[in-house]
Formats: structure tokens, C-alpha cells, sequence
């Protein structure tokens, strides 16, 4: 079986770039991952940025687009994802005050997403979309607004970047989810975590937690998923640290 790719969404160095996205990204490469899964761009412009990102020999395959980001200029968002290279546009959340809150408002957002969606493909993109846990608690129809998305958007124009960790914290099987959407799950969010006394999601270190990393990381392969993104939202050590340990738990545990 090949091995997949192996990314870092950058929003777990959020702090990090703020400070010096250039050595941020620099430390990222000598780490060894492969690629960047942007959460903005610390005002570095597009030409800039693919430079930085050749010198250093990573792909920066994939960009989290807030969703109003896209409603105020989507062809701005398109044009800096094509000039770095990147494949992917993803909606990355939905803000509360923004979250449906019927059948309907979810219908509207769908249609959206499906608009947003089939702009991108025809400019050479693929778009795609990343749940947390309400799109499982959420209704459409007749089943949870996780499904009723891509029920009612084609693969098309909305692919699935799936966050393993938010499925099962919201009470599902995240192997189940992942064989379900074979076939239009490019992304795949590998993350770990715990829950603390109050019953909150506490992201941890690969292999702290209580994913089965090993069987979704063997689904993923299955499924056709081409990169695995490494994601702690909020880290116990130095971030840094961590996205090093949670890399040397894929070499250990994968990557040999």
C-alpha cells in the first residue's frame, strides 16, 4: 500500500507564525513533514510564499477558507491558493452566530457550499469542507446535517476533509465514517485527544489518546485518502514540541 502524504495544519502553530511565519515554516520542513495545510497567511503575498514554500521543499497543498472569507471574495481566495500551488479550498467551521438552526437555513448553506464549490473546480481546484461535532448533532431532513451536506452537494464540487477526532467525540465511529466516504475523502484531519472532567475535547500527542490511530490510518489507505494532517488544537507542551512527537510517533508507528 502507498504511503500518504503527511501535513501539518498550521493553525496548531498559530502562535508561532505570528511571531515569524518564515521560521516557522522552516523548522516545519527540517521536522520532515511533507507539506502545509494553511489557517491564513501572516499578510505574506502569494509569490512570496510559493517561493518560501519551494526553497524549503514543502507543498502547501490545502488552505482553511473562513466561509465568510469566501462570501466577501471568493476569486481572491482561488487566485492565492493557484499562485502557491495548492489543490484544496476548505470551509474550515461555521461560526455560531452563522449556524443553521433548521432543515432549511442547513438547505441554504448547502447550496452554498455547492456554489463555492463548483467555482473552484472549474478554476483547477478542489473545494471540501471540515466538521467539528455539530454538524452530527445538527438535523436535515431525516438524518444529521454531516450527511445531509454531502447527500445534497456532489463529490464534484464538495469533497470531505474529515477531522477523526470531532467524529467520534460527537458519538460516532470514525472507521464507519471513513469507509462511508471513500472515494471522496482527499484530507483527513489525524488528530488524538482525551476528554477532561468537564467533558470537553482535550486534543493530544499522537498515541496519548483515545483514537485507534493505528485502524483509521489503515481505513484512511483504504479509502483513497491522500494526505494524513497532523492537528492539536491546543497543545500541552510547546507546540512545536508537539508537532514533533506527534511526527515521530508516524515514524515509529507508520512512516517505517
Amino acid at each position: 500500500m502507498t504511503t500518504l502524504n503527511i501535513g501539518l495544519q498550521l493553525f496548531t502553530l498559530r502562535d508561532e507564525t505570528a511571531k515569524d511565519f518564515p521560521a516557522t515554516l522552516r523548522k516545519v520542513a527540517e521536522l520532515g513533514y511533507q507539506g502545509v495545510e494553511f489557517a491564513g497567511y501572516g499578510d505574506i503575498p502569494a509569490e512570496e510564499m510559493k517561493a518560501l514554500l519551494d526553497e524549503l521543499g514543502l507543498k502547501g497543498f490545502s488552505s482553511h477558507v473562513p466561509l465568510q472569507s469566501m462570501r466577501d471574495n471568493l476569486q481572491k481566495e482561488i487566485d492565492y491558493l493557484k499562485v502557491i500551488g495548492a489543490q484544496y479550498m476548505i470551509c474550515p467551521y461555521i461560526m455560531p452566530e452563522d449556524r443553521p438552526q433548521s432543515s432549511e437555513e442547513w438547505g441554504a448553506l448547502f447550496t452554498e457550499l455547492q456554489q463555492f464549490g463548483a467555482e473552484a473546480s472549474k478554476q483547477g481546484l478542489t473545494f471540501g469542507y471540515h466538521n467539528h461535532d455539530f454538524e452530527f448533532h445538527g438535523a436535515f431532513k431525516d438524518t444529521n446535517a454531516f450527511d445531509g451536506m454531502f447527500a445534497e452537494t456532489t463529490p464534484e464540487a464538495v469533497q470531505v476533509e474529515m477531522d477523526v477526532c470531532w467524529v467520534q467525540f460527537a458519538g460516532q465511529d470514525p472507521l464507519e465514517y471513513i469507509q462511508k466516504y471513500a472515494g471522496r475523502l482527499p484530507l483527513l484531519h489525524l488528530k488524538d485527544f482525551d476528554k477532561d472532567e468537564q467533558g470537553q475535547m482535550k486534543t493530544l500527542e499522537l498515541g496519548q489518546g483515545i483514537v485507534n490511530l493505528p485502524q483509521v490510518i489503515e481505513q484512511a489507505g483504504k479509502a483513497g485518502v491522500q494526505w494524513l494532517i497532523v492537528e492539536q488544537d491546543v497543545c500541552q507542551n510547546p507546540p512545536l514540541e508537539s508537532v514533533s512527537n506527534s511526527y515521530n510517533w508516524l515514524k515509529q508507528n507508520y512512516l517505517n
